[in-house]
């Protein structure tokens, strides 16, 4: 079993910056794809940004590509998602997920191959 627990959400600014970290404990993460997904009230869950155990992959949704950045410390059993320029549409519940993973480069953008689940992390961000 692996644990997850989110933590950095918060209220900021549109333009603003959010860190959110994904802990682990249970296992270590060094086998696991860690994806991060969000959902906005009265929307369904959508992928946001996934990287691959080896953190040589890592793939972002378009509506996120060039603001967020992932990151991970395996030593730390740590996935950190750094959120640049935010804007209004980013609100949301901010969930990190792991899957296991045989092969190093993988990391899944569809929330059915997760195995692990955090509870999430609000993100607000004001106009």
């Amino acid at each position: 079993q692996v644990q997850l627990v989110e933590s950095g959400g918060g209220l900021v600014q549109a333009g603003g910056s959010l860190r959110l970290s994904c802990a682990a404990s249970g296992r270590t993460l060094s086998s696991y794809a860690i994806g991060w997904f969000r959902q906005a009230r009265g929307k369904e869950r959508e992928f946001v940004v996934a990287i691959s155990w080896s953190a040589g992959s890592t793939y972002y949704a378009d509506s996120v590509k060039g603001r967020f950045t992932i990151s991970r410390d395996n030593a730390k059993n740590t996935v950190n998602l750094q959120m640049n320029s935010l804007k209004p549409e980013d609100t949301a519940v901010y969930y990190c997920a792991a899957n296991f993973q045989t092969t190093y480069h993988i990391a899944s953008m569809y929330s059915d191959d997760y195995d692990y689940w955090g509870q999430g992390t609000q993100v607000t961000v004001s106009s």
